[in-house]
């Protein structure tokens, strides 16, 4: 158990990665982080792609809101969302949710990677 009391699980952990567009072709790809801890991943160093940017981040919630998991975005997830300037999309037990900015921060111009 964690401090809150609930119970925990060694085989749970967030899983997500990164969504991205080719600025040239219109297509969409996808590659995963390296699986993260019980309730962890870290999203903040997406691999570039030549010719593309990130334009969003996904990740899973995967502990169980019957045993008092909160399973929309945490704090951190609204502050690194904000921060990358991409929206995030979280899979939960109890569906789907989405933080961050409606968009990909200044378009699809800049670097590849995140928005400056």
């Amino acid at each position: 158990m964690d401090r809150f009391g609930r119970r925990r699980s060694a085989h749970r952990h967030e899983e997500g990665g990164w969504i991205y567009l080719d600025t040239r072709t219109g297509a969409i790809a996808i590659r995963r982080a390296q699986g993260g801890i019980l309730d962890e991943l870290d999203v903040g160093n997406p691999r570039l792609i030549a010719d593309s940017v990130v334009v969003g981040v996904f990740h899973t919630h995967p502990n169980p809101t019957a045993e008092g998991w909160l399973p929309g975005p945490s704090l951190d997830d609204v502050e690194v969302h904000a921060r990358l300037g991409v929206p995030g999309l979280i899979r939960a037990d109890d569906g789907d949710y989405v933080t961050g900015p409606e968009r990909r921060r200044s378009g699809l111009t800049g670097e590849p990677g995140f928005p400056a």
